[in-house]
């Protein structure tokens, strides 16, 4: 296996230029607060750029997921006391094979989550699985839909389905800022589909600011109540007043600075990405391996991480616990942690794939939804009931990711390219 000299990232920021620029900008204004123009222009380029009438600047994508959830919870079931959050003692469906940041607002409102198992088609909610919730808890209104690693979900099917039975939508789109999806004959973002949607500008996002977050809505009313929460929900007085909890949730004009020269490089980002995602899909052909799929007809992924499964016939054995994974290489297989471990010998970063939530420690005591029903103790010392459906746990088992970022050369993914190959000789 060929070491790469310099190291391959699996993704970081690229920056034009025009960062410094805006950045200087808000010095040379003296705007370096939680005001400016910067932050002005960003919340109107996102709002354009996604066909939105709000957006709502804030500090990052978790900040954004955190109020977009206290306000469905509290359109849902009123205001809630100080020492309370909007969801307290209510259910939330909400995706399972995602980033914690997804979750862990509802905790901050103290619901609880019960998780929808995934499907293979595009890595997302499984539908039937929603359907399923439904009818063993059909008094929960609201779902958290994640686009995972950037990829649509089956917007047109789950949306249906939850207006059909009053559920609200707050969207993740924070992996896939840029994505489309043909909903009812239109192509629209990512981000548009819920009731409020929520982008993230971390640091390895296909646009960063270094942090940062944005609301979407087209609701004036929930706008403003986002801006009023996100800066301590101070009220209309000479002194400060408050008459709701409120949170330092504030998008900085420096971030909104970087965010602002990058924003007009998004759609370059995304074909960058989208060379990538080709060359890799091209390049491990013949291996029993595919690339995370999407649904060629009715999406255009931003592909901000390119990802793949190994074939289940194709898996070395492999074994992880809580904290560590072991494996034993077999001629002509391999599994996620004997790839991972060889990339990384050769100075290429991937990642595993996302592990389910209701795997999670902390979420271990959760519902979990299949398809079928109940997707907890479905094992049976007795009776023969086939395999368990896990979707999610499948792909975290057979799944990673691989090196994606925007600057790595055609012959440094071709070395990655290698080094997977190697893996399975």
């Amino acid at each position: 296996m060929k070491r790469s000299d310099k190291r391959i990232f699996l993704a970081t920021a690229t920056m034009h230029g025009e960062e410094e620029k805006y950045i200087k900008e808000a010095f040379d204004t003296n705007w370096v607060t939680t005001v400016g123009k910067n932050i002005d222009e960003v919340e109107r380029l996102v709002a354009e750029y996604m066909g939105m009438k709000y957006a709502v600047g804030l500090s990052c994508g978790t900040s954004a997921l955190h109020l977009a959830t206290k306000l469905a919870g509290e359109k849902l079931y009123g205001q809630a006391k100080p020492n309370e959050g909007t969801l307290a003692g209510h259910r939330v469906f909400a995706s399972d094979m995602t980033f914690d940041a997804s979750i862990n607002p509802i905790a901050y409102e103290d619901g609880e989550a019960i998780f929808l198992d995934t499907e293979y088609d595009t890595w997302n909610t499984d539908p039937k699985a929603l359907e399923k919730a439904i009818e063993m808890y059909p008094d929960v209104k609201l779902l958290v839909m994640v686009h995972l690693y950037g990829t649509p979900g089956k917007i047109e099917e789950i949306k249906d389905i939850c207006d059909k039975h009053g559920i609200l939508i707050v969207e993740d789109a924070c992996e896939s800022l840029g994505a489309k999806y043909k909903y009812k004959g239109e192509w629209m973002e990512t981000g548009r589909f819920g009731d409020y949607g929520c982008i993230s500008f971390n640091g390895n996002k296909i646009i960063t600011g270094s942090a940062g977050g944005m609301f979407l809505t087209d609701n004036k009313d929930d706008a403003d109540k986002v801006r009023k929460w996100s800066t301590q929900s101070r009220e209309n007085a000479f002194w400060y007043q408050h008459e709701e909890v409120g949170y330092n949730y504030r998008m900085s004009n420096i971030i909104a600075g970087i965010i602002r020269g990058q924003m007009p490089y998004l759609d370059e980002h995304i074909r960058r990405k989208t060379e990538i995602y080709n060359r890799y899909k091209e390049g491990l052909k013949g291996l029993p391996v595919h690339v995370n799929p999407y649904d060629e007809e009715k999406s255009v992924p931003n592909f901000w991480l390119s990802c793949m499964i190994i074939d289940e016939e194709a898996m070395c054995k492999q074994v992880r616990d809580d904290h560590k994974a072991l494996y034993i290489h077999e001629k002509g297989k391999s599994c996620p942690t004997e790839i991972l471990e060889k990339l990384e010998e050769c100075n290429m970063e991937g990642r595993p794939i996302w592990k389910p939530m209701h795997a999670q420690p902390i979420y271990r005591t959760n519902k979990f939804v299949t398809a079928k029903g109940n997707g907890r103790g479905q094992s049976n010392a007795y009776i023969d009931r086939g395999k368990a459906q896990d979707v999610g746990m499948d792909i975290f088992t057979r799944g990673l990711c691989l090196p994606s970022d925007i600057k790595m050369t055609a012959e440094q993914q071709d070395m990655v390219i290698a080094t997977i190959k190697e893996c399975f000789e």
